[in-house]
């Protein structure tokens, strides 16, 4: 499965970073990986340069989907048939790529999220609400439903890295998935398992959480219905 390659955004992840990629390297040497140092400004990149990691270095902070473009092209210009969208901070499982992989070349999709919630219900939760609410309004926007939209477990072919790499209006949002359905991508959902952050800080505090889900909501509602479709 060399043609797969993930790539782990990482935005000052110096306490998770050694142990995400070294399991990477020492229990799944199938994969290629590269990390993509987001203008992190602890020891994040003194450790991928001391350890030897493969990795792209940011002079300044782009957010996730600047990091995550600039690894896409780097999928793009290294030929690789399929992308992995990956967390540096040790929140996905490596043994979630397989069945994602396996269900990408079963359906022939564009696109296959690493899905908490195709056989296990949402909580209650504030965060569950704005799932479920992202979900609805997917489902009214495409008539397809996306059980967990939020998931940033995600598989790319290749038409789908030659698309997103090289436009900003494509970001690794539930926002594109609506637009990208819309214009005729298939998208897949499979189960998976996924951890709690062990170390460090999410950016996605309340109140970034907040901003997040009313963006995402905003631009599904508004952008997306006057946003030209293109032919995929």
């Amino acid at each position: 499965m060399n043609n797969i390659l993930l790539i782990i955004p990482a935005y000052n992840e110096s306490e998770n970073i050694e142990r995400v990629v070294d399991n990477l390297i020492e229990n799944y040497p199938e994969y290629d990986y590269v990390v993509v140092n987001d203008g992190s400004t602890d020891n994040t990149r003194k450790i991928l340069h001391n350890r030897g990691y493969n990795y792209l270095d940011l002079p300044v902070n782009t957010g996730l989907a600047g990091a995550f473009r600039c690894g896409v092209r780097y999928a793009n210009a290294k030929g690789y048939d399929y992308a992995v969208q990956f967390d540096g901070d040790g929140q996905h499982r490596a043994e979630s790529v397989s069945k994602m992989y396996q269900k990408m070349v079963e359906t022939d999709s564009d696109i296959v999220i690493g899905s908490r919630f195709c056989e296990v219900g949402k909580d209650h939760s504030a965060r569950m609400i704005g799932s479920r609410l992202i979900s609805t309004l997917i489902k009214m926007r495409t008539h397809r439903k996306i059980n967990d939209p939020t998931s940033g477990l995600r598989m790319y072919n290749k038409r789908m890295i030659k698309l997103i790499g090289y436009d900003i209006a494509y970001t690794p949002e539930p926002d594109t998935l609506a637009y990208l359905i819309g214009c005729g991508a298939k998208v897949e959902e499979v189960q998976v398992d996924m951890d709690e952050r062990m170390f460090g800080t999410s950016y996605l505090n309340m109140w970034n959480a907040i901003k997040y889900m009313s963006t995402v909501i905003m631009n599904i509602i508004i952008l997306q219905w006057v946003r030209k479709k293109e032919e995929l």
